[in-house]
């Protein structure tokens, strides 16, 4: 199962900060057409809803389409942006990065800066800036020219980030990996079955704003009432200078990741074993590993009724959180291989034993 290479790219290069999803979900919808029902939550998660040999059970499979970026909080008497993030943000990533501005007459391209270093003090060198002393040049000397380019505050700022197939043929970079990748397996899941035979229903949902809040996971999954729930995502690839493994045991090329835990959730023990051996009866190679800090649609999708077993599979990734982030083809095409793999096995009596206790 090869990685669709044109998907991935289209669905990391469109830009979708949390609460401005609109371009993303277009993407989705037009891509999935013809392969799965289409319909959307009143928050605008976006399901895809692939129904297989039986209606039941309801197997709910979630990448979140927002990434993380930044909102319009002002503009200065010389045209000068000040910023608000939108998502988790570590200041030292930020400065002479690219952004577009949308505004209502178009993306405006411009860069984040801060006072120069030429004329900054000793002691003011030795700190790091933060946030809010950055600010985003558009290239403007005033307020009024830069209204003139039709940005006002509220305006969503995206990554300005290209694709790139890096030098060894299997490093991807790009923008947005989290959690375009999460979105990219559901689409590519849901078009390989379209030949397999399926003892359940697959809703792929592609929800909003998981970066401020998991919060379409948790609109999209009380619409759903799912008996089972997975969280496609990025996960925190340690295999880089200064990381120990205690840290974060995942490695690029390695293969898919299996959480152990998050902040958001511990896993449904049952559901996560049947994973792994479903994973070695194929001879997958998979990856373990806890995120202390940092949570997941699971952790929301969990919570639904009388709750729902829940697991997050993940592809490792280097660099998240910021304009370019790292991923393995390989480890994405074992993902979406072991993911076709666990969908199919997951007939009532399977899903049912996840939680007779």
């Amino acid at each position: 199962m090869k990685a669709n290479m044109e998907l991935l790219q289209k669905i990391t290069t469109v830009p979708g900060v949390p609460g401005y999803e609109d371009q993303v979900r277009g993407l989705i919808s037009r891509e999935m057409e013809g392969w799965a029902e289409i319909s959307t939550d009143k928050l605008g998660s976006i399901i895809c809803k692939k129904e297989g040999q039986k209606k039941a059970p309801r197997i709910m499979i979630s990448g979140h389409m927002d990434e993380v970026g930044f909102m319009v909080k002002n503009i200065n008497e010389k045209g000068f942006l000040s910023f608000s993030p939108l998502g988790g943000w570590w200041n030292q990533v930020l400065l002479a990065q690219q952004v577009q501005v949308f505004s209502h007459k178009g993306p405006v391209v411009g860069i984040i800066g801060s006072k120069p270093p030429h004329v900054l003090e000793d002691e003011e060198k030795k700190k790091p800036v933060e946030i809010k002393d950055m600010f985003i040049d558009v290239g403007t000397t005033s307020k009024e020219e830069t209204l003139e380019l039709g940005i006002k505050p509220g305006d969503p700022i995206v990554p300005y980030s290209e694709f790139k197939v890096m030098g060894n043929g299997d490093s991807l970079m790009a923008k947005a990996w989290d959690d375009r990748v999460g979105c990219a397996l559901f689409m590519q899941l849901i078009k390989e079955l379209k030949d397999r035979e399926h003892p359940n229903t697959v809703l792929g949902v592609g929800s909003v704003q998981e970066e401020v809040g998991l919060r379409g996971a948790q609109t999209s999954a009380q619409l759903l009432q799912p008996d089972l729930g997975f969280a496609l995502e990025v996960g925190i690839a340690g295999d880089v200078p200064g990381v120990k493994e205690y840290q974060a045991q995942e490695k690029l090329g390695q293969g898919p990741v299996v959480f152990l835990l998050d902040r958001s959730m511990i896993p449904n023990t049952r559901l996560r074993d049947f994973v792994m051996e479903t994973s070695g009866e194929l001879g997958i190679p998979y990856q373990v590993d806890i995120m202390e800090r940092g949570g997941t649609d699971a952790g929301k999708i969990h919570l639904v009724g009388q709750g729902i077993p829940s697991l997050v599979l993940a592809v490792p990734s280097r660099h998240i959180h910021s304009h370019y982030s790292i991923i393995s083809k390989k480890d994405y095409e074992l993902t979406l291989q072991l993911l076709v793999e666990v969908v199919c096995r997951l007939d009532e009596k399977q899903v049912a034993s996840f939680t007779s206790y």
